[in-house]
Order: C-alpha cells, then structure tokens, then sequence
C-alpha cells in the first residue's frame, strides 16, 4: 500500500509542477508595462489637473472674500451714524424749538457720534498746552512767542483723529517759539 500511494505521490508530482509553472504569473511584457505606466501617468495627470483646479478655485474665493471685506469694512461704522443722523433729522423737524431744547438735542447727539467713534476705535487727539509738539500726531500750523518752552504746544486750533494707531488726521496746532 505503501508503494501504491509513493507512485500515485510521484504521477501527481509532474503535474503540479506544470499546473504551477502554468498558475505563475509570466513575466509581464513590454506592452502590459507601457499600459500600466500610461495608465499611472493618466492617474497623476488627473490628479494634478484635479489639484490645479482646487488651487485656483481657493485662490478666487480668497480674492473674493478680500473684495467683500473692502467693500463692506465701513458697515459697522455707517450703521452706529444712522442714529446721529436720524437724531438731526429728528431736530430739524422742530419748527418752534426753544434754543435749550436745541442744545438739548445737540448735546445728545455729539453723545451718539462719540459713542460711535469710541465703538470704532476712532480717538481724538487733543494735545494740553504745554505738551510737546509729536509730529506723528500734530501739525504746527504757526509758531507764536509765548512763554513756554519752544516746539511746545500753545493752541489746539483744529483735533485730530486716530483709527487704532493710525493717524487719520493731524492735530492742527499753534506751537511756541524758539526764545
């Protein structure tokens, strides 16, 4: 019995080495690799066309929203001065107000625009006299004699304004001469 399964053992042998050399995948040919490689080059080029078309894509929604932000930057900033001019509307429909009503009213709104500068970062720049001429933040209008140190300030003619820390307009000064 023994001798029967050693000789069915070696019959089968042969033809499982055909059958594998036959299963064994052959070697691919130069065709199958030009049809891979063009078909791998095919892949990256979508992904690269895909990618490109992303980037662009980003890129004008970016330049789209910065247009938006120019555009509308000033909003908050109009909205808090529709108050003050709804109030010198309000004033200006009066026909016999007393001048205390009208001072009144005045008052109130110089109280709204304030409100609304200081929202929106808008500063006075009011120097005191006596204070160093800063020509960052001032304008010398005129020199005059006085008694006080020289480049100092004398009078305020005009106030100037900053947004944040950025000069929107010069304090308009008058400062001491040089003795």
């Amino acid at each position: 019995m023994e001798k029967q399964e050693a000789q069915t053992a070696q019959q089968e042998a042969p033809v499982d080495q055909a059958a594998t050399a036959e299963a064994a995948p052959a070697e691919p040919t130069v065709e199958d690799k030009l049809a891979a490689a063009e078909a791998k080059a095919a892949e990256m080029q979508d992904a690269f066309l895909r990618a490109r078309a992303e980037g662009e894509n980003i890129r004008r929604r970016a330049q789209e929203d910065i247009a938006k932000a120019h555009k509308f930057a000033i909003e908050g900033f109009a909205e808090s001065l529709l108050a003050v001019k709804d109030s010198l509307e309000m004033a200006l429909k009066i026909e016999n107000a007393s001048l205390e009503s009208l001072k009144e009213g005045v008052d109130m709104t110089l109280k709204q625009l304030s409100s609304a500068f200081e929202k929106n970062k808008l500063q006075e720049v009011n120097p005191q006299a006596g204070e160093k001429l800063d020509p960052m933040k001032h304008q010398a209008v005129s020199a005059v004699p006085a008694e006080q140190d020289p480049n100092t300030v004398v009078a305020v003619l005009q106030k100037g304004y900053m947004i944040s820390d950025r000069l929107l307009r010069p304090a308009l000064v008058t400062v001491a001469q040089g003795k």
